[in-house]
């Protein structure tokens, strides 16, 4: 599969741009989970309305809290405030966030029997209210981000009914009875076109699929489990939206991380923190713009860990698309500071000669 990436136009903003395959230097950034526990204003939201799902379902709450970054270290993205899980809540499992808990949901699909859940596309409809209130309190200069979590990952929740070290139970699954398997997974991509077409026809101008547990699987239940149902969606959303970028982001990925880019008819790929910027640059088709990927632990850290860390990234990939971002998300403990502290490195001119 080719990569497609449109054009780009001079009305476009910086994220955008680059997303098109257009080279900014300074490159744009945003940080994934970058609205949210780390931030005061955050907490006190949270405090004042309750649980997570209230905040995620009430557009103006979570409209509020999608621009809090903003204001805060102008970010060239605004990433729309919400969960992976939103999918299967709207396919018809019950989700729940618990205090001091991950989230749950029941009933757990064990035997991948997902024909007895009841859809409700009303929650999928909250969230693009929020999507549409973000993009019309933007600035031009800022590019709206949907997002979703892709099939594997879902489906490792869905089956679990929670979070797991390792995904064995539907690892397991998915070697026994992969017929079964297969059906979840279609649904779940089926739900996930719907669900990212809705963002986008709402405002997002591109969307990111994450897919937190792809790096869990072997190559060759990769390629059936992650790249197939990506290329699937991505293929099918391409149809109904064909200037909306795509990134897609294989947490785990590693060496399979090019077949991933290739396969899969991204628009971007998203590089997590174990990856080498160099490597991951010389493996990459040319033109493609990535997405990453420094470590979350060392924007914690801060000080020379992060400029050093800032100076590697940015040139590795100095003569290719980049936006600027964490390998994943952002640690709650962050200091404000800090973030200001990448912010400026990010946006200062690139020291020539720093290859390393």
């Amino acid at each position: 599969m080719t990569v497609k990436t449109a054009a780009a136009t001079p009305h476009d903003p910086p994220l955008l741009a680059v997303l098109k395959g257009e080279h900014r230097d300074p490159p744009p950034v945003w940080l994934m989970r970058q609205a949210g526990r780390y931030l005061p204003e955050y907490r006190a939201l949270r405090a004042e309305k309750g649980g997570f799902l209230e905040l995620v379902y009430d557009a103006d709450a979570a409209c509020e809290i999608t621009l809090q970054p903003l204001r805060r270290f102008k970010m060239d993205g605004a990433i729309l405030f919400s969960d992976i899980l939103i999918i299967p809540h709207g396919m018809g499992q019950h989700l729940t966030f618990g205090p001091g808990e991950g989230p749950q949901l029941s009933p757990p699909l064990a035997s991948a029997d997902w024909q007895g859940l009841t859809p409700n596309p009303e929650y999928f409809d909250r969230i693009y209210a929020t999507v549409a209130k973000v993009r019309a309190a933007l600035d031009p200069s800022v590019t709206m981000l949907g997002f979703a979590g892709s099939p594997w990952t879902i489906a490792t929740y869905m089956v679990n009914g929670h979070g797991s070290k390792d995904q064995a139970e539907t690892r397991a699954l998915a070697y026994r009875d992969p017929a079964a398997f297969q059906s979840l997974i279609d649904a779940i991509v089926k739900a996930t076109v719907i669900y990212l077409s809705g963002q986008i026809k709402a405002g997002a101008q591109a969307v990111q699929l994450f897919d937190s547990w792809a790096g869990s699987l072997s190559p060759a239940q990769f390629e059936r489990w992650v790249i197939a149902p990506t290329a699937s969606i991505v293929s099918q959303l391409m149809a109904l939206h064909p200037d909306t970028p795509i990134i897609g982001f294989p947490k785990g990925a590693g060496a399979k991380l090019a077949a991933y880019a290739a396969e899969t008819g991204v628009d971007a790929v998203g590089l997590d923190e174990t990856l080498d910027p160099v490597w991951a640059d010389s493996v990459l088709p040319a033109d493609m713009p990535v997405q990453g990927n420094l470590d979350p632990l060392a924007l914690l850290t801060g000080g020379a860990a992060l400029e050093a860390a800032v100076t590697r990234i940015r040139t590795a990939f100095e003569n290719r698309p980049h936006i600027f971002n964490l390998g994943h998300g952002i640690i709650k403990e962050t200091p404000i500071a800090h973030v200001e502290a990448l912010m400026e490195l990010v946006r200062a001119p690139l020291q020539t000669g720093t290859r390393a």
